[in-house]
């Protein structure tokens, strides 16, 4: 085992704790299933395909990046992905070791949750884009362009009122359950801190049982 299990780990001086490289086999199956999403995405958009066929054969890594967010008490690793740009504009997991890359795509988000609710709105996330100018503006395009329609493709499986009811549901669950977990976890940190300083926090006050006496 290259790493302590997460549990025995030292505690960081501040901010939140970083998690474990994940295993080899789950970063691969992330990385497949990533790769089928984001193809989906594309040929849902003919143009896309289009425009990435006349970068056939370059290649681009794809950097997933966690940013500080105060609704997540740990740090997630970096996920990074070498795709190759196939003839059909679209995108395969690099098998070439070595080679460089055309471009590089980093896209930094608080937390998963916070992409998933950009992508659940249909919004564009935080991308940098660094390398070939050609196939940065094609990357561009795409960016500001392609949209994963969620409620389309549930639409397909269980019709339009249905899949439009159960969007609007998630969305407002992911922004609840954002908001609900600021509160806790501003504590939780603020506890650590006190425990750290040598400082025994004060515990939580509770309400009281019963009303006041008349």
């Amino acid at each position: 085992m290259s790493e302590p299990p997460f549990f025995f780990r030292s505690r960081p001086a501040a901010g939140p704790w970083p998690l474990p490289t994940p295993p080899a086999w789950l970063r691969d199956e992330l990385r497949n299933r990533l790769v089928l999403g984001l193809n989906h995405v594309l040929q849902q958009e003919p143009e896309a395909t289009q425009r990435l066929r006349r970068q056939a054969g370059k290649r681009v890594r794809l950097c997933l990046r966690a940013g500080p967010d105060a609704a997540m008490p740990v740090q997630l690793p970096t996920l990074e992905l070498p795709l190759d740009i196939s003839p059909a504009g679209l995108l395969q997991i690099s098998r070439e070791e070595g080679r460089a890359n055309d471009l590089v795509l980093t896209v930094t988000e608080p937390s998963p949750l916070a992409l998933a609710g950009k992508f659940a709105r249909g919004e564009k996330p935080t991308v940098a884009i660094e390398g070939d100018v050609q196939l940065a503006a094609e990357v561009a395009w795409l960016v500001d362009n392609v949209r994963w329609d969620v409620e389309e493709d549930l639409a397909r499986l269980m019709g339009d009122a249905m899949a439009h009811t159960l969007v609007q549901t998630v969305r407002r669950a992911v922004a609840a359950l954002r908001s609900g977990l600021q509160p806790a976890v501003q504590a939780a940190r603020e506890r650590a801190q006190a425990l750290r300083a040598g400082v025994r926090p004060a515990p939580p006050s509770a309400a009281p049982a019963g009303g006041a006496d008349a």
